[in-house]
């Protein structure tokens, strides 16, 4: 694939270009963010899911009882640089502003990816 117009230099940092990476680094919410998700690859249990969030069970919780993931108990994927994640899932969590477990600002709905449905959260950016 033909590099995209407006890209600086090639993804040198051993991050593939994904789909959802438009090659521009001036995008609000900064290089990477520490990210958790509960991942459903039905949409009935993701929305099930997102039911015990807003009845007030903390996010990890609701991930380690619902989350269809690999990934460490609590929904926990560490840090994600920009490039690293699937398009759909990017564009969310460097949309999302910083919270905590205990009052988490998550995506609803939820978004949709070649993977599943993700209700994602945002524990840090930088």
């Amino acid at each position: 694939m033909p590099p995209k117009k407006g890209a600086a230099k090639p993804a040198a940092k051993g991050g593939k270009n994904e789909d959802g990476d438009k090659g521009g680094k001036e995008k609000k919410g900064g290089n990477s963010v520490k990210v958790r998700h509960i991942l459903c690859e039905k949409q009935s249990k993701c929305l099930e899911a997102l039911e015990k969030l807003k009845a007030g069970q903390k996010f990890n919780e609701v991930a380690a009882t619902y989350s269809e993931d690999k990934a460490r108990s609590g929904g926990d994927l560490g840090w994600m640089i920009r490039g690293s994640m699937v398009g759909p899932f990017q564009d969310a969590a460097f949309a999302l502003p910083i919270s905590s477990l205990g009052n988490p600002v998550y995506t609803d709905p939820p978004v949709k990816t070649k993977f599943g449905y993700h209700i994602i959260m945002v524990e840090g950016k930088k």
